[in-house]
C-alpha cells in the first residue's frame, strides 16, 4: 500500500477518530495555538459515555468544554501551564496544575512518567512523500504524539509546513480527520509606556551578535522595539513571536554569528498570527524541533552570547522570583523560563534576565517586595537570578550578597514605595541598621 492509499484508508469524521478513547485512558491534546478543536468537541460530545478520563496539555487557547462543570467524573484535566481558559477551574480545584519545566514535559511522556493513551493533535496536509508536518506546535506535541499509543490527527489546510525535526509519516498516524479552519492566533497587547521603557532597558543589554530567547508576554515582545539598531542578532527560543519576521526582514535577525545551528532560527513553536504562520511556512531560515531538545539548558547554553530574557510577577528582596502565581492562586506555570534562564547564565558571554513592571497594574503594589507573598511559587531560584529589570533601571545580582542585592532592588523599585523596602529589608536583617542618607543607590 502506497502513503497515499494508508492515509486515504484511514480517513474518518472526528466521532469516529475519537471512538476509540475509553473511560480511564490519558488523552494528550495538542498545545499552544494548534488545540484540535473539531476532535476536541467530538471527545466532549461522548462525556455520557466516559469516566475519569485524563485529559493533558500545555498552554491551550479557546475553548476547553472538557473543564466544564458539568463534565466532573467524565473529564479531569492535568495542565502543565495555567492560561486563562483554565484559570478559574484550576483555582476553583475542576483541574490539576502540574508544575514542570518544559524541557522535562516531552521527556515525561517519553519515559512514561505520565503515559498516554492517545494524542489528539493538528498536522499540515502530507507531502508529496506522505510526510505531515506538525506546524506551529512541534515542541511538546511532537514527543507527546510519538509517546501516546494511538495518534489522532486533524489534518487542517491551513497549518503551515514548518521545517525541522517536525514531521510525521502518515503510516505512524492512526486516524486522520481533514478540516478547513482559521488556526488559534495570539497577538500581544500592545506595550504600555511602562513596558516601553522596560523594554528599552532591557535592550541596551543585548549586544551585536548576542542570541536571543524571549518568553512570553508583552515585556519581552515589547524588547523587540528597540533592536533596530542591532545587527546579526540570533534566536533560539521556545516561542517564535510576532515581531520575529520584522526583525528578520530588517536585517537585525541574521544568525550568521551563531554556533549552534548557525543562519537558522531555531523554536519549539508558534505562539502568533496568521502572519506569522505564512512567515514560517516552508521558510529554510526557521528550525522547530521538540522542547527537550531546544529548552535543554545543555543545548541552550551551547549558543555563546546568549540573552534570555523572561516576565515574572513578584521578586522578593534577595533576588528569588515567582513567575506562575499571585500568592496561593495558580496563574499560569513554569513553561521554559527556568531552562533559559539557567542555560544562558551557562553560555559563554550569556545573561539571564528577569523584566517586570516596578508595581502591579493599579500601581497599589509594589512587584518587589520584601518576601514573596504567602503560597507564591519560587520559579528560579536566588541563585540562578543574574539580573532584575524594571522601567527604573537594572539590578545586577551575580556574585552579590543578600545585602547589595537589596540595595540593587530596592534601587529599581518604584521610588514611592523604596522606603517602606528599605525598612522591611532592615527588619529582615538584611542591613544590620539602615542606611545614613536614605535610599541606596
Amino acid at each position: 500500500m502506497n502513503w497515499m492509499q494508508n492515509y486515504r484508508s484511514k480517513l474518518v469524521s472526528a466521532s469516529e477518530a475519537v471512538r476509540g478513547i475509553k473511560s480511564g485512558d490519558n488523552v494528550y491534546l495538542g498545545s499552544g495555538c494548534a488545540a484540535p478543536h473539531d476532535l476536541i468537541t467530538a471527545m466532549t460530545q461522548r462525556a455520557d459515555e466516559l469516566k475519569n478520563v485524563m485529559v493533558i496539555h500545555h498552554l491551550t487557547l479557546g475553548d476547553a468544554p472538557y473543564v466544564a462543570p458539568d463534565m466532573k467524573g467524565h473529564f479531569r484535566c492535568n495542565a502543565c501551564f495555567v492560561g486563562s481558559n483554565l484559570r478559574e477551574a484550576v483555582n476553583e480545584g475542576r483541574v490539576d496544575y502540574i508544575p514542570v519545566h518544559l524541557h522535562e514535559m516531552a521527556r515525561m511522556f517519553k519515559r512514561g512518567v505520565v503515559a498516554l493513551d492517545h494524542a489528539l493533535v493538528i498536522l499540515s496536509p502530507p507531502d508529496e512523500h506522505g510526510f505531515c508536518s506538525f506546524g506551529i506546535e512541534v515542541g511538546v506535541t511532537k514527543p507527546a504524539a510519538l509517546s501516546a499509543k494511538k495518534i489522532v490527527a486533524e489534518v487542517n489546510r491551513q497549518m503551515p509546513r514548518t521545517l525541522g525535526d517536525s514531521f510525521i509519516h502518515v503510516s505512524k498516524v492512526d486516524a486522520f480527520v481533514e478540516v478547513d479552519r482559521d488556526l488559534d492566533e495570539f497577538r500581544p497587547q500592545a506595550p504600555s509606556e511602562v513596558e516601553k521603557n522596560i523594554g528599552r532597558n532591557v535592550a541596551s543589554l543585548i549586544e551585536n551578535e548576542a542570541c536571543l530567547q524571549l518568553g512570553l508576554g508583552s515585556i519581552p515582545n515589547a524588547v523587540l522595539h528597540f533592536l533596530d539598531d542591532r545587527r546579526d542578532l540570533g534566536v533560539h527560543t521556545e516561542m517564535f513571536t510576532e515581531a520575529l519576521p520584522h526583525l528578520v526582514a530588517g536585517g537585525i535577525v541574521t544568525g550568521e554569528k551563531k554556533n549552534f545551528h548557525p543562519g537558522k532560527v531555531v523554536a519549539g513553536f508558534i505562539m502568533g498570527t496568521r502572519e506569522v504562520y505564512d512567515f514560517a511556512h516552508d521558510n529554510a531560515l526557521v528550525e522547530f524541533h521538540p522542547t527537550d531538545y531546544v529548552n535543554h539548558p545543555v543545548n541552550i547554553a551551547r549558543n555563546e552570547n546568549m540573552v534570555a530574557v523572561n516576565s515574572a510577577i513578584q521578586v522578593d528582596l534577595t533576588g528569588q522570583v515567582c513567575s506562575d502565581s499571585i500568592g496561593e492562586t495558580i496563574y499560569s506555570g513554569f513553561g521554559g523560563q527556568a531552562d533559559f534562564m539557567r542555560g544562558a547564565a551557562m553560555s559563554k558571554g550569556g545573561l539571564p534576565i528577569i523584566a517586570l513592571p516596578s508595581t502591579t497594574s493599579d500601581g497599589h503594589l509594589s512587584r518587589i517586595s520584601p518576601n514573596l507573598d504567602q503560597g507564591a511559587g519560587v520559579v528560579i531560584t536566588r541563585a540562578d537570578v543574574h539580573v532584575v529589570v524594571t522601567e527604573y533601571g537594572v539590578a545586577h545580582l551575580l556574585g552579590r550578597n543578600v545585602r547589595q542585592r537589596a540595595e540593587a532592588l530596592i534601587s529599581i523599585a518604584h521610588p514611592d514605595f523604596r522606603e517602606s523596602l528599605l525598612s522591611s529589608a532592615h527588619e529582615r536583617g538584611l542591613f544590620g541598621k539602615i542606611f545614613p542618607g536614605g535610599i541606596p543607590g
